[in-house]
């Protein structure tokens, strides 16, 4: 269901279920480790798990993810972010600007501080 606002139409949204006990270490890197219900269970201590939830259209530069108000526009994005986000809700978000990306499971994100993530955050991918 894409919900449209003023300016952007929302193509994903989802919300942090819980957060594992070491998930926060990776923001000191600039780095958000998503994962869904299916996360191995020698991955969730490190993940901020989420619900599973579809895609409404195509992940692409120059949209832009939202973390509860705050927005980072999508500087790249890996050829395995959209299979993986959808299916398992796995996906790693880089927060370095990067616009080559690298790791095909990593969505790359303009260079700005992280928020504060909390069990309840909303995460939306807008076009």
């Amino acid at each position: 269901m894409k919900k449209k606002t003023a300016d952007q139409t929302e193509i994903y949204r989802t919300q942090i279920k819980s957060i594992g006990k070491s998930a926060k270490d990776f923001l000191q890197e600039k780095m958000l480790v998503l994962f869904g219900d299916e996360a191995p269970a020698g991955l969730k201590d490190y993940c901020f798990a989420i619900k599973v939830t579809p895609i409404q259209g195509e992940i692409q530069v120059g949209q832009h993810v939202a973390i509860d108000k705050d927005r980072f526009k999508i500087t790249a994005v890996g050829n395995l972010v959209q299979k993986n986000l959808v299916d398992l809700g796995h996906i790693t978000m880089r927060f370095d600007g990067s616009t080559t990306a690298d790791l095909a499971g990593t969505l790359y994100l303009e260079a700005k501080p992280i928020p504060n993530l909390s069990v309840g955050s909303i995460i939306k991918i807008e076009r």
